[in-house]
């Protein structure tokens, strides 16, 4: 089995190899590596991202947000004394379905 030269044309990425790090990076930071787009060209992609970086709300979501922030703003309503009472008529058997009041909140729920 042969041994491995690490002086042998190995990358630079590589420790003790022949072209030592730093001029790999300042290779990598040398601005004339990079390529820049032409005036004309960086006009255009300007122009691109300005139309397509639009976004539109559609009103729904607006009209939701408004509605969230006012219930948000509001007072906390405290039904506890109509639930304590509701219950106790429940379980005495003397609670009555308003069964006309319940159909007409079933109707306007369904149009």
């Amino acid at each position: 089995m042969s041994k491995i030269d690490p002086n042998s044309n190995r990358s630079s990425f590589f420790p003790r190899s022949k072209e030592p790090q730093s001029s790999v990076k300042s290779r990598a930071l040398n601005p004339s590596h990079i390529q820049r787009n032409a005036p004309a060209r960086m006009k255009e992609l300007e122009s691109t991202t300005a139309r397509h970086a639009k976004v539109d709300i559609p009103l729904a979501v607006k009209d939701f947000a408004k509605i969230k922030k006012a219930v948000d703003q509001s007072q906390p309503t405290d039904n506890s004394d109509k639930v304590a009472r509701l219950k106790a008529q429940v379980q005495a058997g003397s609670y009555k379905v308003d069964f006309d009041a319940l159909a007409e909140k079933i109707l306007s729920s369904e149009f």
